[in-house]
């Protein structure tokens, strides 16, 4: 990972870059062009080549027209994708892309004076990087490029331009109107608001959403949610298509009709509650049967299903002998028992080990009717997503409200993710929060084993501080999910994670800081969420190893919120 700079180094890179601006030719020509070609990767990689087959095209995130660059860096490989441009001799070029997703880089080598670069950390929302550079005398093209870094995520890149002279192979042609947006669908309904999603039209920059023939948002991909809608209501939408050529004609007219209740699933549930994962194997950490969990635990996450061999599918089997001779009949009695006292037990899917894969329509169906039995054998409340290898947010989406169908409206729905799988809305874990937002109780994020982050403020921050808590939940906050499901994960101990472990004391100070405003350390969030759900651990096994004191104090301070 590249380390960040100083602010005075980065003042100096800014006073460099705005006097590099002004060298050179000055204002731009009317002659001047974007001598990038495919610069929107609407021809696949056509004109350029990606390292290790690092590259591709993707169709959702763009930032314009149909498709967009995705590099994915691996081991050695920083992903680095180049296109020789054909340049002017003694000329300044602006070269500027849009990029979004991991760390993201920009340059150009070749020039004959000065080569640049510029680069931004991993950034959730399209961001412009931009430069200048100069050509030499007898400079005729340079190989314009962008990267990644080790080890980071995936990042995306559109819209490359290379501004100025022509270099003798001319521009891309100009725009033409785009043709009318197909396939739009109403994706998820809430009490307040609508999701909308559709095809991809080429050559196009943005789309424009009607409501009742009235235009309420633009957005530049293809999916918008509208909200502020009453309850129990029908609303008609439209969508056109829009570039610098102008706007097509609607599209045909969908029916979208809101909820008559407010998003979220998992019945009678605490306004604010604690989710406690526990262990069905023994690991060193305190063997319970689930009569011992603690009363501080509103949600009890039974950890974990197993993969079969039918696709999507799973299965549960209670690891007697490691728990002491513990009975599937005690086993459901327990069950029982947790139900009696007002709380919820759910099967886990997934762990770090975890191999379920929900990959297409056949397995979602599959994964559906198998977690539904489990729950008709033993008494389980619904399913816990902590899927640490990948998930296909299309058909996880489909798996999850196929359950929903089948188990009604209090199911429980919870889901652990990793920090950097929460770090973006187009993630395909947070997509699939925000797809099954009407039905999902909460999402405990694990604050532990990480890397550092980024925070909603565009700051990067280190685990292990009150900081890191509340910086990475705002961007669940503000990304669309509902205080009430929104959770903060932590370790129950130091022996529960190989990082991460923060006092209860953090943890506390963090609820605080963002139901209230208190206790905060340097990032202190723009409003505050009193209605947040809570927070979670793992596990109960470890808590009680360690004397229970993270639910003592914790389960307490969660309960005690306003």
């Amino acid at each position: 990972m590249p380390v960040l700079r100083n602010r005075r180094l980065w003042a100096g890179v800014a006073m460099a870059a705005l006097a590099l601006s002004f060298a050179g030719t000055g204002q731009a020509s009317a002659a001047d062009i974007n001598n990038a070609k495919n610069a929107g990767f609407e021809s696949g990689l056509t004109n350029w080549t990606c390292t290790a087959g690092s590259g591709t095209t993707v169709s959702s995130p763009v930032h314009s027209g149909a498709a967009a660059l995705k590099a994915t860096p691996a081991g050695q490989d920083n992903a680095q994708c180049s296109e020789s441009v054909a340049v002017k001799p003694n000329s300044t070029y602006t070269l500027s892309a849009w990029v979004q997703g991991g760390y993201s880089y920009l340059g150009v080598t070749g020039t004959g004076t000065t080569d640049v670069s510029t680069w931004t950390p991993d950034t959730t929302a399209w961001k412009q990087l931009s430069t200048t550079f100069t050509t030499g005398a007898s400079t005729t093209s340079v190989s314009v490029y962008t990267h990644g870094w080790y080890g980071q995520a995936a990042y995306y890149a559109d819209d490359i331009s290379v501004y100025g002279p022509d270099g003798g192979r001319g521009s891309d042609p100009a725009p033409t109107v785009p043709a009318t947006p197909t396939g739009v669908t109403v994706s998820s309904t809430t009490s307040s608001s609508v999701s909308l999603a559709w095809s991809a039209v080429s050559g196009a920059t943005g789309y424009n959403v009607y409501q009742n023939g009235t235009k309420i948002t633009a957005v530049t991909g293809t999916s918008a949610t509208v909200t502020g809608l009453a309850a129990s209501t029908s609303y008609s939408f439209q969508v056109t298509a829009t570039n610098s050529a102008g706007e097509s004609g609607k599209s045909t007219a969908v029916t979208g009709t809101t909820t008559a209740t407010g998003g979220g699933g998992g019945g009678t549930l605490p306004k604010h509650a604690v989710t406690g994962y526990w262990q069905n194997f023994n690991n060193g950490a305190t063997v319970q049967k689930l009569s011992a969990v603690s009363s501080q635990y509103d949600i009890i996450a039974v950890a974990f299903a197993d993969a079969t061999s039918t696709p999507g599918a799973v299965s549960f089997t209670l690891d007697s002998s490691g728990l002491g001779g513990y009975t599937v009949d005690q086993f459901k009695a327990d069950i029982a028992a947790k139900h009696a006292a007002g709380k919820k037990v759910i099967i886990s899917i997934g762990g770090q080990n975890g191999t379920i894969s929900v990959s297409d329509s056949t397995s979602a169906t599959n994964f559906a009717n198998s977690v539904y039995s489990l729950m008709q054998t033993y008494g389980f409340d619904g399913v816990d997503i902590d899927l640490e290898n990948g998930i296909n947010a299309t058909y996880m989406t489909q798996a999850l409200r196929t359950l929903s169908s089948k188990a009604g409206s209090s199911l429980v729905i919870t889901m652990a993710p990793q920090t950097i799988d929460m770090q973006s809305t187009s993630n395909a874990y947070f997509q699939t929060a925000l797809n099954v937002k009407d039905i999902l109780t909460v999402v405990n994020m694990q604050y532990y084993n990480s890397g550092t982050m980024l925070g909603c403020d565009g700051k990067v921050y280190g685990q292990g501080t009150v900081d890191f808590l509340t910086a990475l939940a705002c961007i669940q906050l503000q990304g669309g999910l509902s205080p009430s499901q929104v959770g903060l994960g932590l370790p129950a101990s130091t022996s529960a994670a190989g990082s991460g472990y923060v006092s209860p004391t953090i943890v506390n100070n963090a609820l605080d800081c963002l139901t209230a405003g208190t206790n905060c350390g340097t990032f202190k969030p723009s409003k505050t969420y009193p209605d947040l759900r809570g927070a979670m651990t793992w596990s109960t096994n470890w808590d009680a190893a360690a004397g229970s004191s993270w639910s003592n104090s914790v389960g307490a301070h969660v309960h005690a919120l306003p």
